[in-house]
């Protein structure tokens, strides 16, 4: 009996080890439909853009439109008119998925006028680049709109070579600190480090400063470098971020390989395994690091197989349609699809696979002033969509 029982008491122990060194794998993906499909229905507000990226609005209710190619245009939400490229934008590399990239409003841009922009930036003279972050101030002098004072405030290292995996979001969290989501550049094994910003999320001040209270900023060692605007690490290509409108985290939704785009919530330190764990395959077929699980990496909350290819990201909070309300939005690239996710909490529990019916790929995902949805489609003739539920 006695030996038995130590017999079971090291099968437990065994277990236990086990569970705690290879943690549960995500809970879901590919959710089932929602008991009740709203449907979509989109209205043209602005078309001719050429592969726009993002947008913000204006106070007045305009819309500030970035071009991948590297213009910045205002688009009016009223008769559709799209201004002339603004002056002063920064130069970008456009080239592959690089170009100008994401744009928001300061908090306070009421009163600070100031914008803040991500790009890719070329560096020297060896066809290297590398995303940065600038801040402006953004004119609104009727028919002379225009960018001044432009300041390079953050810069990705290293410059690299190559045309892939920019990222690249802003979000600003609760407390004004700036998120940045920057993918890995296609250099995978670089975003399991630390002395580089590749394949992270940063966080920076308004002036590019790393806040204090990062994970990494007082480390020191004589053996290894610590970056410390680092906030997460071990991501893909990160091309969707959002604050949650009720615990003020943020998400973010990355590119997998084939299979495997996640739905993260960003950690301060955490380890998000890219490319050691990954819920997909290399585009040639072959595995992926070890598989799905190792222990000190974290586990996404939801992710899709196959892949739809995700870019933008809104928490739906209006009360203009009460069937979207707590919702959130994804735009797909991969599938041309808006995707309705239903949460319960941190869980995806149910989606819906909206504006199929349009064949556009949908690169950015915003709530407007107004309280509708709008999203921007990525061609050489980009447009506005003004989104609503068809029931």
């Amino acid at each position: 009996m006695l030996i038995r029982n130590l017999l079971n008491k090291a099968i437990f122990c065994g277990a236990a080890l086990l569970l705690a060194a290879f943690p549960a794998a995500a809970e879901i993906t590919n959710a089932p439909p929602p008991s009740v499909l709203t449907g979509a229905v989109a209205e043209t507000v602005a078309s001719g853009l050429i592969h726009p990226w993002s947008m913000g609005f204006l106070p007045d209710g305009r819309i500030i439109v970035t071009e991948r190619p590297g213009a910045i245009r205002i688009v009016d939400n009223k008769s559709g008119r799209i201004s002339s490229p603004l002056k002063g934008a920064p130069a970008v590399f456009a080239r592959g998925q690089g170009g100008m990239l994401d744009i928001v409003l300061a908090p306070d841009f009421a009163t600070s006028k100031q914008i803040f922009l991500s790009f890719s930036e070329k560096r020297g003279f060896f066809g290297k680049s590398g995303t940065s972050v600038a801040r402006a101030t953004l004119v609104l002098e009727p028919g002379r709109e225009r960018i001044e004072d432009i300041k390079i405030i953050f810069r990705q290292l290293p410059a690299l070579s190559g045309s892939l995996h920019f990222g690249s979001r802003l979000v600003f969290a609760r407390d004004g600190k700036l998120f940045v989501t920057l993918g890995e550049r296609h250099r995978k094994f670089h975003a399991q480090g630390l002395a580089m910003h590749l394949g992270t999320v940063v966080r920076i001040n308004s002036d590019g400063s790393a806040p204090p209270d990062n994970p990494y900023t007082d480390l020191k060692s004589a053996k290894a470098k610590y970056q410390p605007e680092i906030w997460s690490h071990g991501h893909r290509n990160l091309q969707a971020a959002a604050i949650h409108p009720e615990t003020g985290k943020l998400w973010t939704v990355e590119h997998g390989a084939k299979g495997g785009d996640e739905i993260n919530i960003p950690q301060a330190g955490k380890n998000y395994g890219w490319p050691i764990i990954a819920y997909g395959r290399h585009y040639s077929g072959k595995k992926i690091g070890v598989g799905q699980h190792r222990h000190g990496m974290e586990q996404p909350i939801y992710y899709w197989d196959p892949s739809i290819a995700p870019s933008g990201m809104a928490f739906y909070t209006a009360n203009l349609h009460p069937a979207w309300k707590g919702n959130l939005f994804v735009g797909a690239l991969k599938f041309r699809s808006l995707y309705r996710l239903i949460l319960n909490g941190e869980k995806i529990v149910a989606q819906e696979r909206l504006l199929k019916s349009l064949h556009e790929r949908i690169r950015d995902v915003r709530q407007g002033p107004d309280g509708a949805l709008y999203v921007l489609t990525d061609s050489r003739k980009g447009r506005i969509l003004r989104v609503t539920p068809r029931t």
